[in-house]
């Protein structure tokens, strides 16, 4: 398979932090025993970025507000 990457995301999330925040916590849910939402036999790490890119992770807009709001304000 082709390398994955952030920008990859970036067509289905805009917001770079956000697209890391989603991923650690995707990949705390796969950690935990959760199915793989896509077909791949890489770690984790690469396994939600590929979910992500795929469309198949999403963030809420509440939850995506609150973490551009945090990362704004850490600016």
């Amino acid at each position: 398979m082709a390398r994955i990457t952030i920008e990859d995301c970036l067509e289905m999330i805009d917001n770079r932090f956000a697209i890391v925040h989603i991923a650690a916590k995707r990949v705390r849910q796969l950690n935990k025993g959760s199915q793989r939402l896509v077909n791949c036999k890489n770690e984790h790490a690469v396994a939600a970025l590929r979910e992500i890119a795929a469309g198949k992770v999403r963030i809420d807009e509440k939850r995506k507000k609150t973490i551009e709001k945090d990362y704004l304000s850490d600016r």
